[in-house]
């Protein structure tokens, strides 16, 4: 979001240099920079006790299954952010996750920090968000992700990645 007054005087902000920060938005009037920062989310696999990934069906934001995301809310670190989240949109409850890496989704300015959640598989709950929810075994579940102006399908092939891995190291 680019900001285009002062949020202490309400004018109008102009283009400065700062160091090396380049050209930021200015209030010549209260002396203050502002930064078009992006909003911080988390994004997150979910992986039951059978190695089964969660999917949920958002009908506003895709045709095919996403992963569970959303963001960081004041207070947050990572890690709780993602428990809420995913108790939040799925019922399930984080037993312990894993960072897995960091996303910039510029059509939205977003970073997304992605982590695989593990949960023992509970009733699903109910969110105004998610139209539905299904595990999906980790062979099936790459084709049935968005792909296309979504960071789903990268993240959850990111975590299939992690988790061969870390199996095959017998970690």
């Amino acid at each position: 979001m680019r900001i285009n007054y002062c949020m202490q005087c309400g004018k109008s902000l102009v283009n400065k240099l700062v160091g090396d920060e380049g050209e930021q938005r200015y209030c010549p009037e209260c002396n203050k920079f502002y930064f078009d920062n992006p909003a911080c989310c988390v994004l997150a696999a979910i992986i039951n006790e059978r190695n089964e990934v969660l999917l949920l069906k958002q009908n506003y934001i895709s045709e095919k299954y996403v992963l569970c995301s959303g963001y960081m809310k004041k207070g947050d670190t990572p890690e709780t952010a993602v428990s809420r989240e995913v108790f939040e949109e799925t019922g399930q409850r984080v037993l312990s996750c894993n960072y897995i890496g960091g996303y910039y989704f510029e059509p939205k300015n977003l970073i997304m920090l992605g982590f695989a959640a593990y949960v023992k598989a509970a009733p699903f709950g109910s969110s105004n968000e998610v139209d539905s929810l299904v595990w999906a075994d980790l062979e099936s579940a790459p084709e049935m992700v968005e792909r296309s102006d979504n960071l789903s399908g990268i993240h959850l092939d990111n975590c299939i990645a992690y988790l061969n891995n870390k199996n095959n190291n017998g970690g």
